[in-house]
């Protein structure tokens, strides 16, 4: 269920320097709120699935490919990509030139998983430039959470886990086990094999690297087998090594940045929408983000995990109709399909702290 899927009707690569051009395309309602949609991973690319979650009479939705993933040139998935110029500074700085290139003044965020710690990463750098923020999967990719997400919730999955570590040669696989040491190292040793130049070597590391993220999510009553892992090599590549890229050097953040800097976010609306049920991103996160954030709420599904369900789908509707009015008479108004030119370029709830509310979603029919 949900809204059509619609087509696009604007596209283009953005040239945002070092080499790298972003795939970036428009749907919806030209007169409509703008929205922007920051997917996972990293590395996951923009998938065309979640306009479902918007009303294309209301918004002008865009999507973007990250550095190194989905339509974006190089792609992560050749060896030759340098990853030198893919860090969380590049892709705020990509975000803010697709803003102007596109010339939207303020845009709504909708960020999912990573792309919720990116969402609050330039909602905090450029808070003028944002209306209103929609998260779900929340994660802050604070060294805690990658460190439970790649080594702690090992103590749920002691066999996959240590299928996952042991997948590095001894040679270079540091003492950790999923109840001492951190995964830092490990990660990093990932990041050596997804840089390898035999082809074999990269494809074992992103097989086990994706095995294991099937298996923290495998638990999940509405996930799907291997929703990680059914992906095209390519897509497979570069989501693995973008991913052991980013988490071994903790996202280029500092520690807590994004939860001790949330008083920035003061007067932007904000809805949180997390799964009770997600093991690799537990709850904590979104719950400490919501304390801090003055203008948040957060809506706790008890049947999701990190995969979502349908009761998650529709509250993340609801969050998303509510920023954005119906247009007169309710009638989408299309515009022709065209290429852009290249761009050069660089809740019943309860309170907690800062007036937010905490909502338990039940299933919605």
């Amino acid at each position: 269920m949900g809204y059509g899927l619609g087509e696009a009707y604007e596209h283009g690569m953005l040239d945002v320097g070092d080499g790298n051009r972003v795939h970036w395309e428009v749907s919806g309602n030209p007169g409509g709120t703008p929205a922007l949609v920051v997917h996972g991973g990293p590395g996951a690319g923009s998938g065309a699935g979640v306009r479902r979650l918007f009303d294309p009479a209301r918004y002008r939705i865009v999507q973007f490919d990250q550095r190194g993933c989905g339509r974006s040139t190089p792609h992560a998935a050749d060896p030759a990509t340098d990853m030198r110029h893919n860090t969380t500074a590049h892709l705020l700085a990509d975000m803010e030139l697709l803003r102007a290139h596109l010339g939207i003044d303020r845009w709504l965020l909708f960020g999912d998983s990573w792309g919720s710690t990116l969402g609050l990463a330039y909602a905090q750098r450029h808070p003028e430039r944002v209306s209103a923020i929609v998260l779900v999967g929340v994660t802050m990719s604070r060294r805690s959470e990658i460190d439970w997400l790649y080594r702690g919730v090992g103590r749920f999955f002691p066999e996959q886990w240590r299928r996952f570590a042991d997948a590095v040669p001894a040679a270079d696989r540091p003492t950790v086990e999923p109840g001492q040491g951190p995964a830092g190292d490990l990660l990093a040793a990932y990041a050596r094999l997804l840089e390898h130049p035999d082809a074999r070597v990269r494809h074992r590391a992103a097989n086990a690297w994706l095995a294991w993220e099937d298996a923290v999510v495998s638990l999940e009553p509405q996930g799907r087998p291997g929703v990680y892992s059914d992906r095209p090599s390519d897509a497979r590549l570069a989501f693995v090594r973008i991913c052991a890229h980013y988490f071994s050097h903790g996202a280029w953040l500092d520690d807590d940045a994004l939860l001790r800097d949330a008083g920035r976010l003061a007067g932007i609306p904000g809805v949180l929408v997390h799964g009770r049920l997600d093991l690799g991103s537990p709850l904590e996160t979104p719950w400490s983000l919501a304390r801090a954030w003055p203008d948040a709420e957060l809506i706790v599904v008890a049947d999701s995990g990190h995969t979502g369900s349908d009761a998650l789908r529709g509250h993340l509707r609801a969050a998303l109709d509510r920023f954005a009015p119906p247009p007169p008479g309710g009638e989408l108004r299309l515009a022709p399909a065209r290429r852009a030119g290249d761009a050069t370029g660089s809740d019943g709830s309860y309170p907690v702290r800062g007036g937010s509310s905490v909502t338990e979603g039940g299933r919605c029919e």
